[in-house]
């Protein structure tokens, strides 16, 4: 999509799927929309999910939902890359130079007026999703990260309440010990709170892995894609 964009000077752009999932008979009323000068995108959502896994949609609807709530963009539920832009929107995409390119963030990042066409979902004419669970999953990952600091801050207050809550603990076993003299042997729970506050600290420093990882590579500046051939 982004070589696609790089490569047109036209004034009006329309992405869609090649396999026919989004309906092209909404172009000529997308183009309406925009020509009149009202709107400088017409996007498109599906407003069900018909033929869809039970689970997918699922966590679907869930990520659009997570996403309305720690991000700062407001990503549509259903929204799909089936647009139709001027050349100002497509200019205003094409500044971002970012690698990680989360297509439903950019797309509200860069503002503009949007106006949306729904459908319901319509079965491919030909071919299979190349978008399996697991990679649907991390992408949504991708797309929290990109948008939103909010993981950030969610694994300080993490961190914040396991050390308040350890305090608790250690001023209970302080006063048991003095009190009643219990020698507190308890291993096993020990062990446990180890290991609790162990899987903590793991998953905090990968959420801060995950943006480091961002940062190496937008640092390393590669180009987007390599062209072999233009005619």
């Amino acid at each position: 999509m982004l070589a696609g964009l790089q490569a047109t000077h036209c004034q009006i752009v329309v992405t869609l799927d090649a396999d026919l999932q989004d309906p092209p008979s909404l172009i000529p009323q997308m183009i309406e929309v925009v020509t009149s000068g009202e709107f400088d995108c017409a996007g498109t959502r599906r407003v069900s999910r018909k033929g869809e896994p039970p689970i997918r949609s699922f966590f679907a609807r869930r990520f659009y939902s997570i996403m309305a709530k720690i991000s700062d963009i407001e990503v549509v539920d259903g929204a799909r890359d089936f647009r139709l832009m001027n050349r100002k929107y497509v200019d205003a995409i094409l500044s971002l130079p970012e690698r990680s390119r989360f297509s439903k963030g950019i797309f509200p990042w860069v503002g503009f007026k949007t106006k949306w066409f729904e459908y319901e979902n319509i079965q491919r004419i030909a071919g299979n999703t190349k978008w399996s669970f697991w990679k649907l999953l991390f992408y949504s990952f991708d797309g929290i990260i990109a948008f939103s600091s909010k993981p950030l801050a969610i694994a300080s207050i993490m961190g914040i309440l396991l050390f308040l809550i350890s305090l608790v603990f250690i001023c209970f076993i302080v006063i048991r010990r003095m009190v009643w003299g219990d020698p507190v042997d308890g291993w096993a729970s020990t062990a446990c709170i180890i290991l609790f506050c162990s899987g903590i600290q793991l998953f905090t420093t990968g959420i801060l892995g995950q943006y480091l990882a961002k940062t190496y590579t937008e640092v390393k500046q590669r180009p987007q894609f390599v062209i072999r051939e233009a005619k």
